[in-house]
This record gives structure tokens, C-alpha cells and sequence, in this order.
């Protein structure tokens, strides 16, 4: 699959719910009203699209949210992604990941490294128990440190994902490098991005990361790596603890040139691009019967009309997302 650009689109990012154990303040209302199951495709039915993705060139596909551990009988989806991990090219695999808030993964890691998953993203935006309270409305730091922990037992390697956010855990950032360190995590920082209506200002919680990477710089080596995952995150090694740290900057620096990211969600919306709404509806298609010819098809004029890059801003003058559309529908 080839966009308009030139870039070859090799990463599918899949969202299996729009539901959320928590309610983190960057990411939804605290009263989302969410979508009725008969929106939502079947497992059987992401099952098939992302069969079809595979066979046009897909390698890699994460699992999102919402909080995808949430959705019930999920684990049947892992395992017959897994089962795809490997073969001939254009016909498997190469990796199977998710993204989650780890309130679940002490019941399901285990399960999830049967089924070939090797890596996880916990999202994981402060160490201190209040904060993390606040930030997520009503989560217990606790439960999300066991399923970390349960993770790293199972053999899932574990990045920490944290967004950045100005007078809020900005300070923190030193105590997570030493603390990712100590066992044997990667962190990833992630600037907030102008999505959905979240009950507040994000203007005033934006912090760019150029000026985090500054600070950190006056305690801790980072050292240029060209260690990549298919992400847009830009890494460095941490010379003092030997781990990992990455940037995601949509706003100072975007990624757009080296995109090779579309996002289905769990209605079978296919987003070309986190930041603009260019869509392709895959549910009705699937919904008509469409054999697997007319779905692969459907998914390269899809990619036909992939934008050059998005458009996010922070505007001062408006209190409007740049987007309507929660992270938590678009997926991740």
C-alpha cells in the first residue's frame, strides 16, 4: 500500500472499544456517553479487516482503545492475530502490540504472551498516587502498577507511556527516567494534541517537548540511537540507566513525512490520518457482504486519500479542539 506521497503504509492501528475503565482528563469527559453495540464491528469482523490489511502489506498492528482489555472475549482477536505472526512476506505478521492502561494486565498477561504479543505501551502519565487519582478521575495507581509488573513477569517488554503537561507532572520527569531505569522500562513522552472536548483548557496544559528535552539534559545523557519501532517517536538512550526514552511531538515537530500509520476504529471508520477526518466506512462494507477482493479494494482507495500530514495548532484564541472527535474513538 502506497499513499499519494509516496509512503509505504505498513502500520495498522486497530481500536477494539470505545470504552475506558478510566476517564484520564486528556483523553475524555468524565460523563462519555458511549457508542451502542450494534455500532460497534464484531471481533470476527476487525478479524477480517485487518486479514485484509495483512495481505496488501500490513506488518505490524496495535491494539487500542478506548482500553481494549475491557472488551469482553478480547483475547480471541490476539490469538488469531498471533497466528498471522510470521509466514511469507505480504502474508503475516512481523509484530503484534497493544496499547493499554494496565488496569487489566495482571489477568491478561500471561494470555497475552501466548498469543505472540512481545511488547506493551502502558500508559502511565505520574508516579504519585494522588496525581494519578486526579489525572485519571477515579483510577487507583495500584491496580495499574500490579498489571505493569504482571507484564514484565509474563515476558512482555514495557515501554511507559506519559503525556506531557504543563503544571501538572512536568516536574516528574527526572523521578520517571530513574524509576523506568531501575526496572528496566522504556519511557516514552508524548505532547498533548488538540482532540476532543475534555471539560477544560488544553491550551494552558501544553508543553513542548524541546523544552523537557532541554531539562533533562542538565541531569541525564541522552544519547542519539537510531533504535526505531514503527512509530513516530524519536529515541535517545539514557547512558545512565541504559534504557530507552522517546519523544512524540505532533505539534513541535511533526512526523508527518515518515507516516506509514492508518487508524480503524472499532465502528470500522478508517481515519487516514489522526488529524484530519478524512474517513473510508469499512462496517457498511462488511455489513453488505463484500468479498475479500472488493475489501482490499475498498482499502487501497482508501489509502489513495491519505493526506500529506495534519494540521494540529494550539490556538489560544479558541477553546475548540482541533478535532470533535475523543482519542479514545479515534484509537490511542
Amino acid at each position: 500500500m502506497i499513499d499519494p506521497f509516496g509512503r509505504a503504509i505498513t502500520y495498522l492501528r486497530v481500536s477494539v472499544t470505545d470504552r475506558c475503565d478510566l476517564r484520564c482528563v486528556y483523553c475524555m469527559s468524565e460523563d462519555m456517553t458511549f457508542l451502542p453495540k450494534m455500532e460497534i464491528l464484531s471481533l470476527e469482523e476487525i478479524d477480517r479487516l485487518c486479514g485484509a490489511f495483512i495481505r496488501l502489506g500490513t506488518n505490524k498492528i496495535r491494539i487500542t482503545g478506548g482500553e481494549p482489555l475491557v472488551r469482553r472475549d478480547v483475547m480471541s482477536l490476539f490469538r488469531s492475530l498471533g497466528g498471522r505472526i510470521g509466514g511469507l512476506p505480504n502474508q503475516g505478521l512481523d509484530e503484534l502490540t497493544v496499547t493499554t492502561n494496565g488496569t487489566q494486565l495482571a489477568r491478561y498477561a500471561t494470555d497475552l504472551f501466548a498469543a505472540g504479543v512481545r511488547r506493551v505501551n502502558v500508559s502511565l502519565d505520574t508516579l504519585d498516587p494522588a496525581r494519578f487519582t486526579a489525572m485519571t478521575r477515579w483510577g487507583k495507581i495500584e491496580k495499574t502498577l500490579d498489571g505493569i509488573f504482571a507484564a514484565r513477569a509474563a515476558g512482555l517488554a514495557i515501554r511507559i507511556n506519559a503525556v506531557a503537561m504543563k503544571g501538572v507532572n512536568e516536574h516528574e520527569f527526572d523521578d520517571m527516567i530513574a524509576w523506568c531505569g531501575e526496572h528496566g522500562f522504556d519511557l516514552c513522552l508524548i505532547e498533548t494534541m488538540p482532540l476532543g472536548d475534555v471539560d477544560g483548557d488544553r491550551t494552558d496544559q501544553y508543553l513542548p517537548l524541546s523544552v523537557v528535552r532541554s531539562r533533562l539534559r542538565q541531569t541525564w545523557t541522552l544519547e542519539e540511537t537510531p533504535y526505531q519501532t514503527g512509530g513516530p517517536a524519536r529515541y535517545f538512550t539514557v547512558a545512565q540507566t541504559g534504557r530507552r526514552i522517546g519523544f512524540i511531538t505532533p505539534m513541535t515537530h511533526n512526523f508527518c513525512e515518515s507516516c506509514n500509520r492508518v487508524r480503524l476504529t472499532c465502528t470500522g471508520t478508517l481515519y487516514m490520518c489522526l488529524g484530519q477526518d478524512d474517513q473510508a466506512d469499512f462496517r457498511a462494507i462488511l455489513r453488505a457482504g463484500a468479498s475479500d477482493d472488493e475489501l482490499g479494494a475498498a482499502i487501497l482507495a482508501a489509502i489513495a486519500h491519505k493526506p500529506l500530514g495534519h494540521d494540529f495548532v494550539i490556538d489560544r484564541r479558541s477553546e475548540k479542539p482541533a478535532l470533535a472527535r475523543h482519542m479514545s474513538v479515534t484509537g490511542g
